[in-house]
């Protein structure tokens, strides 16, 4: 019997494909171990977004590439996004490859294994806009407590630094009746927390049902019974409307938080980005969120260093950011991709100056956050338990999503388990920690 392992790489999009990989091998007889060394199957699903996820993808296939000279590999396997773009110059240059799939053509992964292990170099792309079928087995951890729902493909905004239309291709809601059946299927397996991710999340429905549906699909979700928190993310700014909002204030298990990239705060650079939005209608939009949900968190992310951007449009951002509108917050330098438009944008921003920046909005960003952590020492939150670690359990509130934002630390003197709710009072409080102790 071969054992396989995967190896995954970049956002929680291509953890889903991954898990149904993982699913697709399993059915197939194929045993599934967590440690690539115990794997004589190794597959690598890429990330192709930025040049730095590029260059992690690239090192860890060739890391892998080893395990075939002094392991027990004897078959590798690359997928995913970077496979998308450069799978023929991957299976040419790095001959450990023995098959590349593309970000649609995953779901042949059984069949491409069969044909390799007979002796065959197998490089299936695929096509960008291919619908992925539904109903694939998906093998998601053992004890999950919380899983992302991918509701679309794809990309049609078209953002001029983004090279994800080439990679995911057009933007594909899936059917709201598959949504619900796979979410029913996670939360029948005790997941208590469905993320739902897409490249614009805000979008679903538009392509499908000519109409923008995340509120309709929201409520149906929050009909499953045992599912306690819904969760969004990749909020695009102009898909966020009054009946969206509305849903997330009425119905209690949608957690009120918002992952809403702005990206920028100067027009003329948000023009050049091709972000279909000024900074004050953003501004007009944050204040009203704010004004409707108070307990409302925003999270979002901005990029610095964009060709042509000048001290004053880094100050614009500067300005937006010490307003407060946002609890959590991700700055990123500016990574020029090719086959984007702003590839050959003149006025390119020095590497040195796009860190600089990136260092003072993330150093004001963390005097806001400690302050708002500060606030809330003395109160009593509802946690998510994550996990024990030494001494002390750690979780999340609602105003936290998983591997990205912060996390409550706290002791308790009856056992707890991943997935269980527990009662904190808030003792400590640290820029991106708060530290307390369970009550009741």
């Amino acid at each position: 019997m071969h054992c396989a392992a995967i190896i995954t790489l970049g956002c929680p999009k291509n953890q889903v494909d991954s898990e149904m990989i993982k699913g697709l091998l399993i059915e197939k007889g194929y045993r599934y171990v967590d440690r690539p060394e115990k794997a004589d199957i190794i597959v690598v699903n890429t990330c192709g977004f930025i040049q730095d996820a590029k260059q992690e993808s690239i090192n860890t296939l060739l890391e892998i590439a080893n395990y075939k000279k002094e392991g027990r590999c004897t078959l590798l396997v690359a997928t995913g996004c970077l496979t998308q773009r450069y799978g023929r110059e991957l299976l040419r240059e790095i001959p450990e490859i023995d098959v590349v799939l593309g970000t649609t053509s995953f779901p042949g992964i059984v069949r491409a294994v069969d044909e390799s292990l007979m002796g065959k170099r197998v490089l299936d792309i695929g096509h960008r806009d291919a619908v992925i079928p539904e109903g694939l087995p998906r093998s998601t951890p053992k004890g999950a407590h919380y899983e992302y729902l991918k509701i679309a493909e794809g990309c049609d905004n078209h953002c001029s630094y983004c090279i994800i239309p080439k990679l995911r291709g057009k933007y594909r809601s899936r059917r709201e009746e598959d949504i619900i059946r796979e979410a029913k299927r996670l939360v029948s397996g005790k997941v208590r927390e469905l993320i739902l991710i897409a490249q614009d999340t805000t979008g679903y429905g538009r392509d499908l049902y000519d109409e923008m549906r995340l509120p309709k699909l929201l409520d149906r979700l929050c009909g499953i019974e045992g599912l306690n928190w819904i969760r969004l993310l990749y909020c695009y700014p102009d898909g966020i409307t009054g009946e969206l909002i509305n849903t997330i204030e009425r119905q209690p298990n949608i957690c009120k938080y918002l992952d809403i990239p702005v990206q920028h705060a100067s027009d003329r650079i948000l023009r050049l980005m091709n972000r279909r939005t000024t900074a004050a209608r953003t501004e007009k939009l944050l204040s009203s969120i704010r004004e409707r949900l108070p307990g409302l968190v925003i999270r979002s992310t901005v990029i610095v260093g964009f060709p042509g951007e000048t001290d004053q449009d880094f100050e614009s951002v500067l300005t937006f950011v010490r307003r407060g509108y946002f609890d959590r917050l991700g700055v990123f330098t500016y990574s020029r991709e090719e086959d984007t438009p702003a590839y050959n944008m003149k006025d390119r921003v020095p590497q040195k100056l796009a860190e600089e920046r990136k260092e003072i909005l993330m150093l004001e960003q963390q005097r806001i956050s400690l302050k708002n952590n500060a606030s809330m020492v003395g109160h009593e939150v509802e946690v998510i338990v994550d996990g024990r670690d030494d001494c002390q359990y750690y979780g999340r509130t609602y105003r936290d999503a998983p591997e990205i934002d912060n996390l409550v630390l706290f002791t308790s003197d009856m056992a707890k388990k991943a997935g269980d709710f527990a009662r904190v009072r808030i003792e400590h409080a640290f820029e991106y920690d708060l530290v307390g102790r369970v009550v009741g």
